[in-house]
């Protein structure tokens, strides 16, 4: 015990002498000059003071007052806090007329630094936020540093990241015409078709730097169809559509465009015309085979789409695979919409196949036309054996026995074929559908000379 108390009584010791010569004798010694400069008429002070008491509590209450004001720092510089405003906008100041700045970050974080208060104070304040000064500066890179705009100025502030190299290009500008892109066109009512799009203006102006306009390859007007409010056949304007510069990849480019937006009016139309479902087996039927009829649930739909493209179109098909069909059957099939049509009145036909034993007749003479030939060219047949062919048609007894030649198209497609003698297969289609057709003649020669 003796070991631990000794250490101890020496440091309390060592600590008294230390108060005793640095604040309680210079206090002392500051109160004796006091007195003598008071004279007489501090006699009973002086008694006061002359006391040993007297003169420890004044300086223990100098010794407190000291501390406290030291404690008091100490803690300023403890209660220490930071905090980090994520995503500050940075401003630049620069003539936007004449020049194009790179290199600026949209956004930076920053930190501050500081009491509790003084933070919750500078959150709650209005600020400028972070800017850059680039006035005065010429074409080229620059190193330039970010600063940020706080009242408060008892607290530091970091900014990530404070310094950046930017780089300033003239601005030139350009005159570019304008096209139309069309989105969300799926989401229109299939019924409905956009025929035409006509924008206030036709073309419009980039500016930036040169080097990015040679990239501009088009300038799109992006008309959203689910900006348009109950669309209906007629027509629409649209205001304030956004336009937007692409390079020969697809990509946006990051230029200036005036005016900033177009307005375009869209005229709406619902185009749409009746046609006959035609079914159209695919595949052989079991040996001996042969269709009798298909009857399909509905034999005309109305299409909607493209008028440009609907006016071509005669039927719509539907496909039935009835390859090793052996027995009657019905087949339900989904339509599939041609190119150009966006609806059809009937999604769903049912299609009932029947079967019957197969029979076969042959058809004499049917004379061999030509199909896909240059228009620069004419053909010819080697014989006169080259020039028809007998065509064996199979199917049900009973629909052989209504079909006439006149029915029966033989023919050579001659796409491809140029001048000179050639052997060329034969092909055979006829107009009814449950009936397979075949030329007992495989292949014709041909000569292909010019006109």
């Amino acid at each position: 015990m003796k070991k631990i108390t000794k250490p101890a009584k020496g440091l309390f010791h060592r600590i008294g002498l230390f108060f005793d010569k640095w604040l309680i004798t210079p206090i002392t010694k500051l109160i004796l000059i006091g007195l003598d400069f008071f004279g007489n008429s501090g006699k009973n002070l002086d008694k006061l003071l002359s006391k040993k008491a007297t003169l420890v509590v004044i300086s223990l209450i100098l010794a407190f007052g000291t501390f406290l004001i030291i404690d008091n720092e100490s803690n300023v510089m403890i209660d220490q806090y930071a905090e980090i405003l994520y995503n500050q906008k940075v401003s630049a100041t620069y003539n936007e007329e004449l020049y194009v700045v790179e290199g600026l970050p949209k956004t930076v974080d920053v930190t501050l630094i500081g009491q509790k208060r003084h933070i919750f104070l500078a959150k709650q304040s209005p600020t400028k936020g972070v800017s850059v000064d680039l006035t005065g500066l010429k074409p080229g890179n620059h190193k330039v540093t970010l600063k940020y705009s706080q009242r408060i100025r008892s607290l530091d502030y970091k900014l990530d990241p404070s310094n950046i190299t930017v780089t300033i290009y003239e601005k030139v500008s350009e005159t570019r015409s304008l096209t139309v892109d069309v989105l969300h066109r799926d989401e229109l009512d299939s019924k409905l078709y956009i025929k035409d799009i006509k924008l206030d203006r036709d073309d419009v102006i980039i500016k930036g730097a040169e080097y990015k306009l040679k990239k501009v390859a088009t300038v799109k007007a992006l008309v959203d169809v689910n900006e348009l409010s109950n669309p209906k056949s007629g027509t629409i304007t649209l205001k304030n559509v956004p336009l937007v510069a692409y390079d020969n990849d697809g990509n946006v480019l990051d230029v200036e465009i005036v005016p900033t937006t177009v307005n375009a009016k869209l005229t709406i139309t619902s185009p749409s015309k009746e046609v006959p479902v035609r079914v159209v087996p695919k595949g052989n039927l079991a040996f001996g085979k042969a269709i009798s009829s298909l009857t399909p649930s509905v034999s005309v739909v109305t299409i909607y789409g493209d008028e440009s493209l609907i006016n071509n179109i005669n039927h719509i098909e539907v496909p039935v695979n009835v390859k090793g069909l052996d027995a009657d059957k019905t087949y339900t099939v989904t339509l599939t919409k041609p190119t150009g049509v966006t609806e059809i009145s009937v999604k769903v036909v049912n299609v009932v196949v029947k079967v019957d034993n197969s029979s076969t007749k042959e058809f004499d003479d049917i004379a061999i036309t030509t199909e896909n030939l240059d228009s620069k060219y004419k053909v010819q047949a080697l014989s006169e054996s080259d020039s028809k062919v007998t065509v064996v048609v199979s199917g049900s007894a009973e629909n052989i026995n209504t079909i006439e030649s006149n029915n029966i198209k033989a023919y050579i497609d001659l796409k491809n074929y140029g001048l000179g003698q050639h052997e060329v297969e034969v092909k055979v289609r006829g107009d009814d559908l449950k009936l397979s057709y075949a030329s007992k003649t495989k292949k014709v020669k041909i000569r292909i000379t010019e006109k």
